[in-house]
């Protein structure tokens, strides 16, 4: 099986969504504010996500006494919480200690009888017993690690109440991560589960490591009265606490925190994850250069506006939204190279980075249906920059530089993270210092290479002109997204006569676009020249080709016209051209496209285990994501399949296919998918009693007849 296929045009609007909210990016050429009501609920949301960070950087340094003068303007209703306000004041109360003066003695005592004892009797029925626990701090030094309250002592504990905060105040005021953001941790955590469950190396574990960390923040506790709230849905429960892997008594208090509204507690929990938001950056600008949404000069010119910037005062990471250790954006130049003995995810086809691994005679028995952007051609092509745009082509050139001035007015400047008083957000200083300088050298040194591995030609073209590289790549996608195809094809041949012969799969999809370009126009004499010319011998020399060809030809029978057009993959063709021709100028391809590719594979595996549809998907835009144009040519051969797949799960009956074991205990055999048919009740009975995930428990079933009485009596027999 494939991977799976991914609607590009989806992740721009995610990611530019997200670039947007995050006050990423701004008009190249335009000073001028958007009007407020266009940007109000956005910039809302930015305001308060940035007040929440200034209370939690707080926290994370020690001055309480600042995060409440915070709290007080921003969120008073958090002070009117006694659970919360205790817990402010008992950190109040160590950091007053900490400081190990006098005068701080004598402080953290007047904290002790003003308001640490007062709320010590209102806050929640341990709190007292905390309370006094917690004045052994007078007795038992910080530098004590067996002290009984070393763990008050503990720094960790800023982070732990930060944390609290974060995810409470996240919630009240609605200030919530952009989707992609969470979007991007749901997938990764789905994969990393996926791969450990399976014993499969993940080929993009160098990446997800770094960008989704492990630490999360305290989930915000429902308060006493709701715990009087009507018992929710088991199967909310279950949906809940396998998605974001809780237990189900974290689900059941989730759910209650947001009043059982489901999707709200899915969003709450998603957002205690911990990225890492100075890769996360680094990624989307990455992107954004690659797909022509930011101008990849403005990205590198950037830099030097930002070492104006003052050092903010607290440069502690950010447990919930953090910063990296390292912001150089360098190459992952070891991301797509695996051992040949190692178990890896490509074993199952999920190799993300598809790389060049095949030589031109592997074309046989290629499959010839469109591989939209994620597959792009493998056969070995020669590197180097030098067949493209050679210096006898001035006016292919000019004609390049002329259009990419034009389209760069279009783009967006990438701002960095800034808050409005001018300080890093979430990034360190120094750290982000590097991250720019790293920034102005990404398309300079690692992401556009000036010499690539199996090339003995430098490139053609220096440094300087990598506008020009990125120009010609964006021109030549937008030609092809518009179906241009012909002058695609014209385009490429002029600037080197040897892509095409390289790239025959492109070719024959690219005159497959004419072709059926032409028939829908009724053109039917110029379509037969183009099938006569080009189909037909790129058909003759690869044999996998004549069935496609065949459908194609069926085109003529077409009556719909304007079904004709749009089941052209368009955009999906031009993202192809797009990476190959990139390749071709030794313009690497984004890191975030391999994490999608990657993820969202996993995705799709993960729920067929569990033999359900995935209830979050549509809330998190990935049903979007996979919504891939159905080629035209095979449109009619994928209809039945899709409607099986799209009926998978959203059926309350079950059909199993497991292995049973048998009574004697010899060796398993098969059942049948039509042997055994599971209840929906009955999983949700034995994830339930047994605390299963639901493949585990529908596999159980299966050994069982599909009741669920029998096989909680064996397990507990």
């Amino acid at each position: 099986m494939d991977s799976t296929p991914v609607n590009w045009e989806a992740l721009d609007a995610l990611v530019i969504d997200f670039a947007k909210s995050e006050k990423l990016i701004e008009d190249s050429f335009s000073s001028s504010p958007p009007p407020p009501s266009s940007s109000s609920m956005s910039s809302s949301s930015y305001h308060s996500r940035l007040v929440i960070w200034r209370i939690r950087r707080s926290l994370e340094a020690g001055d309480i006494d600042i995060a409440m003068d915070l709290l007080r303007s921003h969120a008073p209703f958090i002070l009117d919480d006694h659970r919360l306000l205790f817990r402010l004041h008992k950190q109040k109360f160590i950091e007053l200690l900490r400081k190990g003066t006098v005068e701080d003695r004598d402080s953290a005592i007047a904290c002790v009888r003003t308001a640490l004892a007062p709320c010590a009797l209102n806050a929640y029925p341990e709190a007292y017993g905390e309370f006094k626990h917690v004045l052994l701090a007078f007795i038992y030094d910080k530098a004590d690690q067996t002290s009984p309250v070393a763990n008050e002592w503990s720094e960790r504990k800023r982070f732990d109440i930060a944390g609290l905060m974060s995810s409470v105040l996240r919630a009240h005021l609605h200030a919530y991560d952009p989707v992609f953001s969470m979007t991007l941790r749901y997938l990764i955590s789905i994969h990393k589960v996926y791969c450990f469950r399976q014993g499969i190396v993940s080929p993009i574990s160098d990446l997800t490591q770094r960008l989704l960390l492990e630490e999360r923040d305290p989930p915000a506790t429902p308060h006493e009265s709701l715990y009087e709230a009507p018992p929710f849905d088991e199967v909310d429960i279950q949906a809940l606490a396998h998605a974001v892997e809780l237990t189900r008594q974290g689900a059941i208090d989730s759910l209650r925190f947001s009043k059982g509204d489901l999707f709200l507690a899915f969003q709450n929990e998603l957002c205690t994850m911990s990225l890492d938001v100075s890769m996360l950056d680094e990624l989307v600008c990455e992107y954004c250069v690659y797909r022509g949404m930011v101008d990849s000069s403005l990205a590198s010119t950037s830099a030097s506006d930002m070492q104006t910037v003052s050092e903010p005062k607290v440069n502690q990471p950010e447990p919930g939204y953090c910063s990296s250790r390292n912001c150089s954006l360098e190459a992952d130049s070891g991301a797509n190279k695996h051992s040949d003995g190692e178990t890896s995810i490509n074993n199952t086809h999920m190799d993300a980075s598809h790389e060049n691994n095949a030589d031109v005679s592997s074309r046989q028995g290629v499959d010839v249906e469109l591989r939209y952007a994620c597959e792009p051609t493998r056969n070995h092509e020669d590197c180097s920059t030098s067949g493209l745009l050679q210096p006898e082509n001035p006016r292919v050139l000019q004609r390049h530089r002329t259009h990419g001035t034009g389209e760069r007015s279009k783009r967006k400047r990438w701002r960095g993270r800034h808050d409005d008083q001018g300080l890093i957000y979430g990034v360190p200083f120094d750290l982000c210092s590097k991250q720019e300088l790293s920034t102005t050298t990404l398309f300079s040194s690692t992401y556009i290479s000036n010499e690539q591995e199996g090339s003995g030609r430098p490139s053609m073209l220096d440094i300087s002109s990598r506008e020009d590289k990125y120009d010609i790549v964006l021109w030549m996608k937008e030609l092809a997204s518009k179906g241009m195809a012909a002058e695609v094809v014209e385009e490429v041949n002029a600037m080197d006569p040897n892509f095409f012969v390289q790239n025959p799969m492109l070719l024959f999809q690219l005159k497959q676009v004419e072709f059926l370009k032409l028939v829908s126009s009724g053109d039917n004499s110029s379509a037969l020249r183009v099938a006569c010319s080009h189909l037909g011998p790129l058909a003759a020399r690869d044999p996998a080709l004549l069935k496609p060809l065949k459908e194609t030809l069926l085109a003529f029978l077409q009556p719909n016209e304007d079904a004709l057009v749009k089941g052209m993959p368009l955009h999906a063709l031009s993202t192809s051209l797009q990476v190959a021709i990139g390749r071709r100028l030794g313009i690497k391809e984004p890191r975030l496209m391999k994490i999608m590719r990657a993820t969202l594979f996993t995705h799709n595996e993960w729920f067929k285990l569990q033999m359900c549809k995935d209830r979050f998907e549509s809330h998190l835009k990935i049903d979007s994501l996979k919504e891939v144009n159905t080629p035209l040519l095979t449109a009619a051969s994928m209809s039945n399949s899709n409607a099986d797949s799209s009926a998978l799960g959203s059926s309350q009956v079950t059909i199993s296919s497991s292995t049973k074991i048998s009574e004697d205990g010899s060796s398993p055999t098969q059942v049948s998918s039509r042997d055994v048919v599971c209840d929906e009740n009955a999983i949700l009975k034995v994830m339930e009693f047994l605390a299963l995930p639901r493949a585990d428990a529908i596999h159980l079933l299966a050994q069982y007849n599909g009741n669920a009485e029998m096989v909680i009596q064996q397990i507990f027999a």
